[in-house]
């Protein structure tokens, strides 16, 4: 089974549209996937994400693997069925968590000891295991382990981390291959290998091509958005693109801000995650298409239009944004999921048009049309809810 087509490419930019077929259904690129990292998107059901547009969605093997456990998982038959999602699911490795998370880790040649942010128990993750543990939530998609550096560490550790990420690839490769070896092509989850490199261009190609030549069916991007400016996140990303193959999905880990979606389509990515907008959503940071809006301000107190009049979400169908500027104030817990509701609905639907202009061959007419209408007036609060550090 062929797991990637390309539709079309577009001819101003390296933007395609494709299809990427996974065992529980086929996923129309370039698409955005909801981060629900502990087995929810907060504060929606399957049914709310499904109608945001999205066809895929994420969790994450760090958290999953610390609570419920994977006991739990196995015992209620996957993860699919313990959260009510019948799509594809998306499982990230839990590097980035262990990075970012995890108190008192160590870093070996066999994998990642550290300890448990929720209890401080020890705890070890290595590629096979990490492999493993995605079987058992029954995952669609598999990331192997990596190595994440964060900006600034020494180009000696950036160096070690990335080659040390290809050479847990290749055992996670391995596991891989021993798990699906009875399984036909339609039953077998897909395996993606990560490029690495820091913060080096050549190191970016380097890892890339590393990654091209063995034996994954797509390639993702990670090491970035971890506090680098972004025109250095451009730069890496577009060396990490320039050494990968055309015939393969390319996944951008992490990114999700409105601006650089539409520039790394532009580039040829055709995946995504990120929390930013459900985040964002939860302290009242809502995407319109004029720009990013602070909910809780009080400009919006008598405000009886709804967010924004272009978008056709349940919570703009239905509530003014005074009634969320109330939610807000008034903190009750409906706010969240109509901001969630909205700001997921939002991204979809550029996603949507991203892919419909690839289609007619306007895509960068239609890049420039947003850049000119929308504007991030209040930057500062995507800054902060970052740095909070929640999920």
């Amino acid at each position: 089974m062929q797991s990637f087509m390309i539709v079309r490419r577009e001819s101003t930019t390296y933007a395609r549209l494709g299809l990427l077929r996974t065992r529980r259904g086929i996923v129309h690129t370039p698409a955005f996937m909801p981060v629900g990292t502990q087995a929810t998107v907060k504060s929606l059901t399957p049914e709310e994400i499904r109608a945001t547009g999205s066809e895929i969605i994420l969790a994450n093997t760090y958290h999953l693997f610390l609570r419920p456990g994977p006991q739990v998982l196995e015992a209620v038959g996957g993860l699919h069925i313990f959260m009510g999602w019948d799509g594809p699911i998306l499982t990230d490795s839990g590097g980035f968590q262990v990075y970012s998370l995890a108190k008192l880790r160590q870093v070996t040649e066999r994998g990642v000891i550290f300890r448990s942010h929720i209890d401080g128990s020890l705890c070890e993750l290595t590629p096979e295991s990490v492999i493993d543990l995605q079987f058992i939530f029954g995952s669609d998609i598999v990331m192997p382990l990596d190595d994440v550096v964060g900006y600034g560490e020494p180009e000696q550790r950036q160096r070690d981390a990335m080659e040390r990420t290809h050479r847990w690839l290749r055992r996670s490769i391995e596991r891989f291959q021993e798990r699906t070896a009875n399984m036909s092509a339609e039953e077998r989850p897909l395996l993606f290998g990560i490029a690495q490199g820091g913060f080096d261009a050549t190191r970016r190609q380097q890892s890339a091509a590393t990654i091209a030549a063995l034996p994954v069916d797509g390639f993702a991007i990670g090491g970035l958005s971890v506090g680098e400016p972004k025109p250095l996140l451009e730069a890496m990303l577009a060396a990490s693109l320039q050494a990968l193959p055309e015939d393969r999905p390319r996944y951008l880990m992490g990114v999700g801000a409105p601006e650089d979606l539409w520039r790394a389509v532009a580039l040829g990515v055709d995946l995504f995650d990120c929390v930013l907008p459900t985040r964002l959503a939860r302290h009242g940071a809502l995407f319109t298409s004029s720009g990013r809006i602070d909910i809780t301000s009080a400009r919006f107190k008598f405000l009886t239009a709804p967010v924004d009049e272009t978008c056709d979400c349940y919570t703009c169908r239905h509530f003014s944004a005074a009634y969320l500027h109330h939610l807000f104030r008034a903190k009750e817990l409906l706010a969240y999921r109509l901001a969630t509701i909205h700001n997921l609905r939002f991204i979809q639907n550029l996603m949507q048009k991203m892919r419909a202009a690839i289609a007619e061959g306007t895509f960068a007419a239609a890049w420039e049309q947003f850049l000119a209408a929308y504007q991030s007036t209040e930057n500062a609060r995507e800054e902060a809810v970052l740095l909070e550090g929640e999920e």
